[in-house]
């Protein structure tokens, strides 16, 4: 069975859809090995060839047995159905009509709010003067008055529980957050506000920054639950088994 097989997650943690992916397991708490790649880079590490057929760019990968998926989204969809409930609360409905609202939100995000949220952190971070950072910034606007109408009638986008449809968005508005100028725009709409805060302050978020944080000094490492038990650190955030691609 592919349940039984190791999973792998092939990616650069900077990356949005590895972060995606990363934060989705976590909060399942499951077992993997996140191996990074460096696409970026002149002689950088490779893909594996099989990866590479997949997605080429190698944004984010993942593998489970026979199965390779590619897509970030549907990486999420994919480990919240393959593996058993048990693992942690649910987080992609527990019907059909749960589900229903989780879709509909992640269309939402990857339609309306990628674009212009990836395209203003970007330019918070490199153009921040330039024109189009105005414009980028004008057009998330207009996404958050919708999510904060929504977010007036429920804590989280799909209801009262966090699910994928809240964990989607955490990336691209990690990103916006960066900057002073992308705290406050997200601070200018209170339900946005406040939704934000409780998302981004989950464990297993927390813990894919800190992957992100270090990957750079650190390409290979294994967390030892003793380490978090020291630094008095929840036990439940466990760094992935990490290395680098050959």
């Amino acid at each position: 069975m592919a349940s039984a097989a190791v999973v792998q997650v092939f990616g650069q943690p900077a990356s949005t859809d590895t972060a995606r992916v990363l934060a989705c397991l976590l909060e399942r708490k499951l077992d993997f090995e996140l191996v990074r790649t460096d696409t970026f880079r002149r002689g950088g590490n490779k893909l594996p060839q099989l990866v590479k057929m997949k997605d080429p760019s190698g944004k984010a990968v993942l593998k489970h047995g026979d199965i390779t998926l590619s897509d970030s989204r549907d990486i999420c969809r994919y480990v919240c159905t393959e593996f058993p409930r048990w693992c942690t609360r649910d987080l992609y409905g527990a019907g059909a009509l749960e589900r229903a609202s989780i879709e509909q939100w992640l269309k939402a995000e990857a339609r309306s709010f990628d674009a212009p949220s990836a395209a203003l952190a970007f330019h918070l971070a490199f153009t921040p003067a330039a024109a189009d950072a105005a414009e980028s910034e004008r057009q998330l606007l207009r996404v958050l008055d919708v999510y904060d109408d929504a977010l007036g009638r429920s804590a989280y986008l799909a209801g009262d529980e966090f699910t994928l449809a809240d964990l989607s968005h955490l990336p691209n508005a990690h990103y916006v957050a960066c900057s002073a100028r992308g705290r406050a725009l997200l601070a200018s709409r209170a339900n946005v506000a406040r939704w934000f805060a409780a998302i981004s302050s989950r464990p297993a978020w927390r813990q894919v920054v800190a992957v992100q944080a270090r990957s750079a000094h650190c390409p290979v490492a294994a967390f030892e639950p003793s380490q978090a038990a020291a630094r008095d650190e929840p036990a439940e955030v466990l760094l992935p088994v990490e290395h680098a691609a050959s």
